[in-house]
């Protein structure tokens, strides 16, 4: 499918922008999308192949060179994902592309990658303090919260079922506290026997849990029990719940000095990423001019 009035699909390193949005907005090659997805396709094409040729004209590109065995590798990455040469040289072929043409785009597009790292790292080092107020800016960040490790028992209450209607699914769950009697020991047993949860498989292990992450009642419950303790019983939209809360793991704050080189390098690539933004900016404002 080519749309016409535009030469730029007699391009092989054009038509190699074209397959890679084509896959990566559509998983599927050019050949193989309806006339609105090409379109798509197309157009992010024509942009990301005008910005490459920007770039790649730019001062910053001079005396770029990419090694031999990169673009080899990343010939060779492509080639791999094919079951045989014939596939591969085909599936070029129905995309406009050939060897020499591929080999062309893949080191216009490692030399892309290049001038943008180049760029990227132009810019100043983030400073001490800028770290220390972002930490304390957003101390939250670096707060790990409260948690608990909990099992349950549930008796699910479902009125199309006689044995689950909520009358007999509350005596049947009273019967089950009655005769576990607080004994922690015993529970996983019970879980297995009786809780009609799928955790029962594995002795009603709910896991490790933040607040708000179970039912507002049972989450309510969990948080304020005891190491060791098992609950009354709790109704929830499901059923009948009895709560064994396993372990209290408190919560705990990343120190400054911890968190500080996670901090630097997030506001690092952020400066990077606002540096490379503004300078492409620059490039087409010129450009345009």
């Amino acid at each position: 499918m080519i749309l016409p009035g535009n030469e730029r699909e007699e391009s092989p390193e054009f038509n190699y922008h074209l397959l890679r949005n084509a896959l990566q907005d559509f998983n599927r090659n050019p050949l193989q999308l309806d006339t609105d997805e090409y379109r798509q396709a197309y157009a992010k094409a024509l942009q990301s192949f005008e910005l490459e040729s920007l770039v790649l004209a730019s001062d910053e590109a001079r005396g770029v060179v990419i090694p031999e065995q990169m673009l080899e590798a990343s010939v060779v990455r492509v080639v791999s994902l094919y079951a045989n040469t014939d596939e591969y040289l085909d599936d070029l072929e129905n995309n406009g592309l050939n060897e020499t043409g591929l080999r062309s785009a893949l080191h216009r597009e490692l030399l892309f990658d290049a001038v943008m790292q180049r760029i990227a790292f132009r810019i100043a080092d983030v400073s001490d303090t800028e770290v220390k107020l972002f930490y304390e800016m957003h101390r939250a960040r670096f707060e790990a919260p409260e948690q608990r490790i909990a099992r349950h028992i549930l008796i699910t209450v479902n009125p199309n079922f006689p044995e689950n209607i909520r009358t007999e699914s509350l005596l049947r769950m009273q019967r089950i506290q009655a005769e576990l009697k607080g004994r922690v020991n015993r529970f996983h047993d019970f879980a297995v026997r009786y809780s009609e949860c799928p955790s029962a498989m594995e002795g009603g292990r709910l896991g490790e849990l933040r607040r708000g992450q179970l039912y507002a009642e049972l989450d309510a419950l969990l948080f304020s029990m005891q190491a060791g303790e098992i609950s009354q019983i709790v109704e929830s939209e499901l059923g009948f719940h009895i709560l064994m809360c396993e372990q209290i793991k408190l919560g705990k704050r990343l120190s400054p000095s911890k968190a500080a080189p996670g901090i630097r390098r997030l506001l690092e690539n952020r400066r990077r990423r606002n540096f490379q933004r503004e300078w492409l900016a620059t490039l087409r404002r010129n450009a345009s001019g």
